[in-house]
């Protein structure tokens, strides 16, 4: 079986020292911005700015998104007169602070074993920083960028390291393997309870641990430990189980972010290109998650809030395609009718209380069930059709 492998960066492959290099990053910045705003006002805006990326849960704005709406109004100045500045800053000022970090010597020798094993590996690092920051902090560490399968940054990512559906998010931007997936880090806030709450296993980096030990934590230990505990390791207990209501929810929030992401740099023809006859097109696979969340998944819900056991019925969807003409339809607006009706869901089931969970119902086809079950099937679905558009990329 492939491993997916997510490792985190700083303080797991890089010495980032941040209580050190976050003072020096944003001093560093304010400096080369004075001449346009002054210190106490940047840093009100960047604090607030950052504060508001790690507590978002818009999955139809992408962290920098985010960020720019609360920063740049604070500090009254457009956007565009500042891009220079910022873009010199990142390009000759930053790299300076390579010097308040340095590399951990057990991280190369991993992450080239890993690679030697075939594993898919993503820097699954807090998207709070701008491409070019991350970027340069992986050289520091020893490693190119293009090395890696995805790299997670706040100009094409939705959802902060607290939140599990900041998990669902990159395995569905890596299309969702159906393999062992394992997160790598030394955050138990951000990389290790989060990944846990989505199903994912986890080790956990202590380097106070003079030996790898099992805990309510996963799996822990010293990087250097990590290669001798996957070679002893079944990766069948590494699969993850998306079984419960923080991971059923992460995915439904991750799914639009993720098709999101995938599509934005496409052309029409990306949109249109049907890899066989047997293939659907990405705007195919839109307007059909579209429709089956309108027509078919608030219905089901509705009837749990309606009746008591329900019924659930399953439509057949296989002919929409044709009979709806779904490939003539505008798939950069299919998506955001898809957004706007995920969006519709979500809040249909935000309050649902915990007993109301285990209500029991009966499927059209899965027979006996309960809420969480048929909410899950939702999920099985969204994993299912972005696995389908990841593929029709690939094979572009």
């Amino acid at each position: 079986m492939t491993l997916t492998l997510l490792l985190d960066l700083d303080d797991t492959l890089l010495n980032t020292n941040l209580d050190s290099f976050i003072p020096a990053y944003f001093q560093m910045l304010a400096k080369e911005l004075t001449p346009q705003i002054a210190p106490e006002k940047m840093f009100r805006a960047l604090i607030s700015g950052t504060g508001l990326m790690s507590k978002s849960e818009d999955f139809s704005r992408t962290l920098e998104d985010v960020f720019n709406a609360e920063f740049y109004p604070q500090i009254n100045i457009p956007r565009e007169e500042l891009a220079s500045a910022i873009e010199n800053f990142y390009d000759n000022v930053f790299p300076t602070l390579a010097g308040i970090t340095s590399q951990i010597p057990a991280a190369k020798p991993l992450v080239d074993w890993a690679f030697s094993q075939g594993f898919r590996i993503a820097i699954a690092t807090n998207p709070v920083f701008p491409r070019k920051a991350t970027y340069h902090r992986l050289r520091w560490a020893g490693f190119e960028p293009e090395q890696f399968e995805l790299v997670s940054t706040f100009d094409h990512f939705h959802f902060s390291k607290t939140q599990p559906a900041y998990y669902a998010e990159v395995l569905g931007r890596m299309g969702w393997t159906e393999g062992p997936v394992l997160m790598v880090g030394n955050d138990m806030e951000r990389d290790i309870l989060p990944a846990q709450k989505l199903g994912l296993a986890t080790y956990h980096i202590d380097d106070k641990s003079s030996s790898k030990y099992a805990s309510e934590a996963g799996a822990r230990g010293k990087l250097v430990d990590l290669r001798s505990w996957l070679e002893s390791t079944d990766f069948a207990v590494l699969i993850p189980s998306f079984k419960s209501v923080d991971s059923v929810l992460g995915i439904l929030s991750a799914t639009p972010a993720a098709l999101n992401g995938l599509s934005y740099p496409l052309d029409s023809f990306a949109w249109s290109h049907e890899p066989s006859l047997d293939d659907w097109s990405l705007t195919e696979l839109i307007c059909h998650m579209r429709d089956s969340e309108r027509e078919i998944h608030h219905m089901q819900i509705k009837l749990f809030k309606q009746q008591n056991e329900p019924f659930i019925p399953r439509p057949d969807t296989s002919v929409w395609a044709s009979q709806r003409d779904y490939l003539h339809e505008n798939g950069k607006l299919a998506l955001k009718e898809f957004n706007a009706a995920r969006r519709e869901t979500l809040e249909l089931i935000k309050n649902i209380k915990k007993e109301e969970w285990g209500r029991k119902a009966r499927h059209a086809i899965f027979g006996p069930t309960n809420f969480l079950e048929v909410i899950s099937f939702i999920a099985d679905h969204d994993r299912m059709h972005i696995q389908q558009a990841w593929s029709t990329l690939k094979k572009m």
